[in-house]
């Protein structure tokens, strides 16, 4: 099956409509793929979403619980947090897995990458899973108020399969753990 890879969209002119260190979003006009003019929004992220799922010996695993102001609720998730975009990512894990949770790792490995909402905006994400912890002292943002729970991995990804835990990227970290478990790869 043969799929274009050209871009349909025509873009005829753009504005920037709000900017912060975080995002900047940006009111396209264009004319569409069927030829209709119309307008799209893009909200560009200037941070790459990092997350990090420690994972130790006896394949427990460290949750972070913090209310997250955009969705209005309590979140329980693995760490996460931002790292520029254009700087080396593990850099950026491996900074977040100490500052929310104390813990440094010797072994690292990518396990996945992936568009948060391709629809309306360019986030990437990119996670690892970090072996061999060793435990210091977590640093928190002003911004984090956290709780950190130590819990066995198996019930991390009951809670992913029941939607206690809804942070996708969680999610998709912990899936795709369970999945090397099962295949043996870890």
């Amino acid at each position: 099956m043969h799929h274009p890879e050209e871009n349909p969209w025509q873009i005829t002119s753009e504005k920037a409509v709000y900017d912060n260190p975080w995002i900047n979003v940006t009111e396209y006009q264009v004319i569409n793929p069927s030829g209709n003019p119309g307008i799209y929004g893009k909200v560009h992220f200037k941070n790459a979403a990092i997350g990090v799922l420690p994972l130790d010996d006896e394949l427990n695993t460290y949750l972070v619980g913090q209310f997250r102001f955009a969705i209005g609720q309590y979140s329980w998730e693995m760490p996460e947090g931002g790292g520029p975009v254009g700087t080396d990512p593990l850099e950026s894990a491996k900074r977040e897995l100490l500052e929310e949770t104390g813990l440094k790792a010797e072994s690292w490995m990518e396990i996945q990458r992936l568009h948060l909402s391709n629809s309306v905006s360019d986030e990437l994400s990119i996670l690892y899973l970090a072996r061999n912890l060793q435990q210091f002292e977590a640093e928190p943002e002003d911004t984090e108020q956290l709780i950190v729970k130590k819990l066995p991995f198996k019930e991390v990804y009951e809670m992913v399969c029941n939607g206690t835990i809804t942070d996708s990227v969680t999610v998709a970290a912990v899936l795709k753990v369970q999945l090397l478990i099962l295949e043996g790869s870890l």
